[in-house]
C-alpha cells in the first residue's frame, strides 16, 4: 500500500511534531473487560463459563498471555493513526486492548457489527473501522507465523508424522474448505456458484501434525475444481521446482527411495510430491490386510489433520462458518488469512481451544469430493513403494 503524499507547508510556517498531545489516562478506556464481562456474562441464551479467565478464552479464543502477544504486534499500527472517532458511549478512547478485543469478537462470533458493538458499547461504525484496522495491521505484523518451515523444523514434522501414523518422509496434509457468501446480483457469476449451488471462495491449507498452517491460499472462486485451485497456486509452482518439498529422500528398502510430499484426498491429482489415496471402489474391497486398503487407512489418518484443523479454524472464527453477508470480494481473502494467522498464533503460544469450539460436524457440511483422475506415473510408483512398505513393517 502507498503511503500518501506529503503535505506541503507553506512559507514560514512551523513544521507540526510528530507525537500526538499527551492525553488523560482517564480519557483512555482501560477498564473494558470488567465492563465487557458484566454486561455479557449473564445474557440469556449463552453459557459463559464462571471462570474469569476461561470466559475470557470464550469471547475471545485466546488467553490473556496470547492477548498480549496479539496487542503487541499491532499496537504500533493502532495508534500511529489518529484514533479520532474511536471512542465508546462514555466519550472515552479506545484503548488497544478494547479495539483488539472488538476485532476479535467479531471474528470469533461472527456475530453482526451492531451485536459486536451493542456488547461493547460502541457502534457499528466503529465495529467496521476498528475490525478492518485491526485486520491490516495483524496481516502485515504477523506474516512470520504463517510460513514453510526450515529443514530443521520439516525434519522434526517428518519425526513426528512417521511416528504417529507410520507414514515415512511425510511433510503435511492439504485440504480445502468453502467460504460461503452471498453475492449481489451484479457479482453473482457461475464461477464463484459451487457444486453446492452456493456461492463461496476456497481456502485451501497445508498443516503440519500439529494443525498448523504451513501453507494456505484463498481469493479463488469455490466454482472450480480442487485441482485447478491447486495448480493456480503458488504451493504448486514452489513443489514443481523443488524449492518446497525438495528436501531429503529417504530409503524404505532396497531400491525404493521416498522424497518429501504431503497427502491429499481424492479431489486431488496424484503427484511425486502429492499422494493421494489407492481407488478401491470398483474392487469393492474393505478387508484390512489388503496392501491398498491398509495405506489408505493410514493415509485418511493423516489426512484427518488438516480436516480437523478445518474444524478448529471455522469453529473458532466463526465468521468463516457464517453465510457472508455480501463481503467484499477484495478484502475477503485479507479476513480470512488473518483467522488463518490467528488460528497459527494460539499453537505457537501453546494456547488451547475448550471443547466446544470446534465445529462438532465436518468443516465443509454437504460438499462431497469431485474425483480427480490426473495422476502422474512417479507419482503413482512412490505411492507403490509406501504401500509395499507398510505391509514390509
Amino acid at each position: 500500500m502507498m503511503a500518501p503524499p506529503p503535505v506541503k507547508r507553506r512559507k514560514g510556517e512551523k513544521k507540526a511534531k510528530n507525537s500526538a498531545p499527551p492525553l488523560d489516562p482517564e480519557a483512555i478506556d482501560c477498564d473494558w473487560w470488567d465492563t465487557f464481562f458484566l454486561r455479557n456474562s449473564s445474557l440469556s441464551g449463552v453459557t459463559v463459563p464462571l471462570d474469569e479467565d476461561d470466559a475470557f478464552k470464550y469471547f475471545f479464543r485466546a488467553s490473556k498471555t496470547t492477548f498480549s502477544y496479539i496487542c503487541s504486534l499491532v499496537r504500533e499500527d493502532l495508534i500511529s493513526r489518529p484514533p479520532s472517532g474511536l471512542i465508546n458511549i462514555e466519550g472515552r478512547l479506545l484503548s488497544v486492548e478494547k479495539q483488539v478485543a472488538i476485532a476479535l469478537r467479531r471474528l470469533a462470533s461472527g456475530d453482526s457489527q451492531v451485536s459486536v458493538g451493542a456488547a461493547f458499547g460502541v457502534g457499528q461504525s466503529t465495529v467496521s473501522q476498528v475490525t478492518w484496522r485491526f485486520i491490516e495491521a495483524l496481516e502485515e505484523r504477523a506474516k512470520h507465523h504463517l510460513r514453510w518451515p526450515d529443514s530443521e523444523r520439516i525434519d522434526e514434522i517428518k519425526s513426528k508424522f512417521e511416528e504417529t501414523y507410520g507414514l515415512p518422509n511425510c511433510c503435511g496434509a492439504v485440504d480445502t474448505t468453502h467460504i460461503i457468501m452471498t453475492l449481489p446480483a451484479v457479482q453473482a457469476s457461475d464461477d464463484w456458484c459451487d457444486g453446492e449451488k452456493n456461492y463461496s471462495m476456497f481456502l485451501q491449507g497445508v498443516f503440519d501434525h500439529e494443525m498448523r498452517f504451513l501453507n494456505m491460499v484463498t481469493g479463488w472462486p469455490g466454482g472450480m475444481t480442487v485441482s485447478k485451485l491447486l495448480s493456480l497456486s503458488g504451493f504448486f509452482k514452489l513443489c514443481e521446482t523443488g524449492q518446497v518439498l525438495g528436501g531429503n529422500a529417504k530409503t524404505l528398502y532396497q531400491g525404493a527411495e521416498i522424497r518429501e510430499y504431503v497427502v491429499g484426498g481424492f479431489g486431488y491429482p496424484l503427484l511425486p510430491w502429492l499422494i493421494t489415496p489407492h481407488d478401491t471402489t470398483s474392487s469393492g474391497d474393505d478387508d484390512p490386510s489388503d496392501p491398498m486398503v491398509a495405506f489408505n487407512d493410514r493415509h485418511e489418518k493423516v489426512r484427518s489433520v488438516a480436516a480437523t484443523a478445518f474444524a478448529q479454524l471455522k469453529g473458532s472464527w466463526r465468521i468463516l462458518s457464517k453465510v457472508m453477508w455480501r463481503p467484499d470480494r477484495r478484502k475477503l481473502p485479507s479476513i480470512i488469512l488473518v483467522c488463518c494467522l490467528l488460528h497459527n498464533i494460539i499453537i505457537d503460544c501453546g494456547d488451547y481451544l475448550q471443547d466446544d469450539v470446534p465445529l462438532s460436524g465436518h468443516h465443509d457440511v454437504g460438499y462431497s469430493e469431485r474425483y480427480c483422475k490426473q495422476s502422474e506415473p512417479l507419482g503413482s510408483e512412490l505411492r507403490g513403494y509406501l504401500t509395499e512398505y507398510l505391509q514390509r513393517s
